[in-house]
C-alpha cells in the first residue's frame, strides 16, 4: 500500500498566519490608541551619590525615579515624605535599575530619603535630598504606572482592558466592565493572605493569569486596567473595619471622585470594592462578615 504524502494547505496556512497578525495588530494599535502614559528617566534633573540616584526630571508629571547604586545586599529603603504630610515607605527591589514612585499628595516640596540595611533592623543613610513638584495635571499620579500599580503596553492586563472595554463609548461603561470582570473572574486567595510579606508589590499580568489573589492584587489590577484606560485610579491602603485593606477610588468626568466605590447600578452608586464583591459572590460569603460602608473604610495611603 502506498504511503499518502499530507502537503500542507498552503492557503490555510496563510490564512491563519494572516488573522494572527490581525489580532496582534489590533491589540497593539488599541494600545497605541489610548496613549498610555509611561514614565522615563529622561536624565534632565539627577540627583545623586555614589550609592543612590534619584532622576526628578518629571516631578511636574507626579513622580520620581530611583536606583541603588552601592554595594550592599541587605534591604534598600525609600522614604518620600512631604513637608507636613504622610511619609511613604517603599523598598528598591532592583540594583542599578530606576524604578518608579509616585507623588501622590500633589504639588509642594517633597524629602526623599534612600536607606540601606546594616543589621537586623537598623537602616543609616545612603543618599537624601529633596525635590520641589509644581504637578500641572491634578491627575498625573493616578494614571501612570508606579511599584504598586505596575504595567506597559505591553503588559496582558493592558491587552485585556482594551478587550474588556470594546464597544464602550462612555468612562462610566469601562469602570462597570472592568469591574464586573475582576469581580466575575477572580477568587480570594485565603492561602497568600495568611503569608504575604510586608513589602509585598503585586505582578499584574502573574494574577491576571492566575486570577487569584489578595486585596491588594484585586485592586492593582483593576487599577492597572482602569490607568492604562486613561481613567485616573487612586490604589488605597488602609482599614476596611478593622483589618488592613486595599480597595480602588476612581475620578469620572461629570462626577468626580468616586471613593471606594467603582459599582453603578443604573440609578446610584453602590459603595462596595472589588475583593468584598467578589468573595460574596464566589461562594465564600460564609468566611466575611464585613459588609461595604462609606464610614468602614479609612483609608492611610494613595498610590
Amino acid at each position: 500500500m502506498k504511503k499518502v504524502k499530507c502537503k500542507p494547505n498552503r492557503g490555510k496556512i496563510l490564512f491563519f498566519i494572516a488573522l494572527l497578525v490581525l489580532i496582534i495588530g489590533t491589540v497593539v494599535m488599541g494600545a497605541d490608541k489610548l496613549n498610555i502614559k509611561i514614565p522615563v528617566a529622561s536624565g534632565e534633573n539627577v540627583l545623586n551619590n555614589s550609592e543612590a540616584a534619584i532622576d526628578a526630571s518629571n516631578v511636574n508629571e507626579g513622580y520620581i525615579m530611583a536606583k541603588y547604586l552601592g554595594s550592599s545586599t541587605g534591604k534598600i529603603k525609600l522614604i518620600i515624605e512631604k513637608s507636613g504630610g504622610t511619609a511613604y515607605t517603599y523598598d528598591i527591589t532592583l540594583k542599578n535599575t530606576y524604578e518608579t514612585f509616585p507623588l501622590t499628595e500633589g504639588s509642594g516640596k517633597y524629602k526623599v530619603t534612600v536607606y540601606k540595611n546594616i543589621g537586623g533592623t537598623k537602616y543609616s543613610t545612603a543618599y537624601g535630598t529633596s525635590v520641589t513638584a509644581n504637578i500641572k495635571n491634578e491627575f498625573s499620579p493616578f494614571l501612570y504606572p508606579n511599584q504598586y500599580v505596575n504595567f506597559t503596553e505591553k503588559s496582558a492586563v493592558v491587552s485585556q482592558g482594551i478587550k474588556i472595554t470594546e464597544g464602550c463609548t462612555t468612562e462610566l461603561e469601562k469602570v462597570q466592565y472592568i469591574y464586573n470582570y475582576v469581580v466575575g473572574k477572580f477568587v480570594y486567595d485565603y492561602s497568600k493572605a495568611k503569608t504575604v510579606q510586608s513589602g509585598y508589590v503585586p505582578n499584574v499580568d502573574l494574577i491576571l493569569s492566575s486570577k487569584k489573589g489578595i486585596c491588594l492584587d484585586y485592586a492593582s489590577v483593576m487599577a492597572s486596567m482602569l490607568r492604562s484606560q486613561n481613567i485616573p485610579a487612586k490604589l488605597m491602603v488602609g482599614y476596611a473595619g478593622s483589618a488592613y485593606h486595599a480597595w480602588i477610588t476612581v475620578y469620572i468626568k461629570d462626577i468626580g471622585w468616586v471613593d471606594n466605590i467603582i459599582y453603578f447600578d443604573g440609578n446610584g452608586w453602590k459603595l462596595m470594592d472589588p475583593t468584598f464583591a467578589s468573595t460574596a459572590s464566589g461562594g465564600a460569603s460564609s468566611q466575611v462578615t464585613f459588609k461595604p460602608n462609606e464610614n468602614n473604610y479609612s483609608a492611610r495611603f494613595a498610590y
